[in-house]
């Protein structure tokens, strides 16, 4: 995956939602964190979708506890051939141990994604920049997911977002919670590369995700 368009990936922990996110994805991002036996899964995948691998760290809001399992886990995972981007946070790449996963991405020929999680708040602009542009640095895409406590951190973040998109930098978007729900089908229109949705909105992972069908469906009446 190349994220030269917008791509919209169905968040799952179960690989076995393929057929159900085909008609509205473009890929899977799969939560290996969240999933029994994520590798085995891979193994036996056939599903038409490319995945999007995410095994995402307890400290950055997922489920992995023991980081170089984790890591080992990712690396395995861009060895199979439905694994054509992988997420990594920036934080592992800033400490240089995401990297080795960045390396066996890049070596399979796999996108890779690296993200930053802000579950508290929205940074100020110039942060956000900086987050993003170490993001784009380190990776091919770079992710920003902020918490939007009212409209005005929701510009913000659609803002630096336009700014990228403009430098020709692919970033990909969102803010979660409730002030902030509408970028998720806004930031595409100002250049954000990636959307996250369940497939079903009971199984959504992250706060303010629309279901799969929903968010397809406002992207394609704004773009």
């Amino acid at each position: 995956m190349e994220f030269t368009e917008f791509t919209l990936a169905a968040s799952t922990d179960t690989l076995a939602d393929e057929p159900a996110a085909r008609e509205h994805a473009d890929c899977l991002e799969f939560r290996l964190d969240l999933a029994s036996d994520p590798l085995a899964a891979l193994d036996d995948y056939d599903g038409a979708l490319p995945v999007l691998a995410t095994n995402r760290a307890d400290w950055e809001g997922g489920a992995a506890a023991d980081d170089d399992a984790r890591l080992d886990a990712l690396c395995e995972a861009v060895g199979h051939d439905a694994v054509e981007a992988v997420d990594i946070e920036l934080e592992s790449m800033l400490d240089g141990d995401g990297k080795r996963v960045r390396d066996a991405a890049w070596d399979a020929d796999a996108s890779v994604v690296v993200s930053v999680h802000d579950f508290e708040g929205t940074p100020l602009r110039q942060d956000m920049r900086g987050l993003l542009g170490n993001a784009v640095e380190y990776g091919d895409v770079g992710k920003l997911a902020v918490t939007a406590q009212d409209r005005q951190d929701a510009l913000d973040l659609l803002t630096v977002t336009h700014e990228y998109a403009m430098a020709d930098e692919p970033v990909a978007t969102m803010a979660m919670g409730e002030a902030g729900r509408h970028t998720r089908a806004v930031a595409p229109v100002y250049g954000s590369k990636i959307g996250y949705a369940p497939v079903r909105a009971a199984d959504a992972t992250a706060p303010g995700q629309y279901d799969l069908e929903t968010l397809r469906e406002l992207v394609g009446e704004l773009s």
